[in-house]
């Protein structure tokens, strides 16, 4: 027998309600965009050059469109000053709507390939040890310099080093250089 107030409704304890109000919550906060609204991301990402499902969870998890994309040495296959690009990568740099950054590997001087690929600027990478703070304040100093929006800028990189480069400052993700090229490159 249920109490005085109890409206005979479903039991509130146990993992079947709980599971309820979760499919119903989660639901809610799921938009229900527009077909032309979808359309127009589609040719966004084309135009990008990623898949439409990478480009969907960047902009569903910043709430921003990515407008630059910084290339890390690695993902362009450059591990030595005059070396020339990997296969494919020139077309695929020029093709992209976004604006190009570099992101420079010891050794390299990073005004020259950053010029080579059409970079808008480069950064040196933090070498191998620097501390989480000091590749943040780094990638910060840098993003203010350049006046972008972590959030709007997206690292296409080799190494766990330019993950970990890519989480300090704050950018919008990453995606593998082999994964965004097409091929695999062996990152030094």
């Amino acid at each position: 027998m249920a109490g005085i107030g109890h409206n005979n409704g479903p039991q509130i304890e146990g993992a079947g309600w709980r599971a309820h109000c979760w499919r119903q919550a989660r639901a809610a906060l799921l938009p229900v965009l527009p077909v032309e609204v979808v359309r127009l991301r589609v040719r966004r990402a084309q135009a990008l050059g990623l898949e439409y499902k990478t480009y969907a969870g960047i902009r569903a998890t910043t709430g921003r469109d990515l407008i630059a994309f910084l290339f890390s040495s690695n993902a362009l296959g450059v591990f030595r000053d005059g070396a020339p690009l990997a296969a494919g990568r020139p077309d695929r740099l020029a093709a992209s709507a976004a604006d190009l950054h570099l992101a420079s590997g010891p050794g390299l001087n990073p005004a020259v390939l950053a010029q080579r690929i059409g970079a808008i600027s480069a950064l040196e990478m933090p070498g191998f040890g620097t501390s989480w703070s000091v590749m943040r304040r780094d990638v910060k100093d840098w993003l203010r310099g350049q006046g972008l929006s972590g959030d709007a800028v997206l690292m296409i990189g080799e190494t766990a080093h330019e993950q970990e480069l890519m989480a300090a400052g704050g950018l919008a993700g990453f995606v593998s250089g082999a994964r965004y090229f097409g091929d695999s490159v062996r990152a030094l």
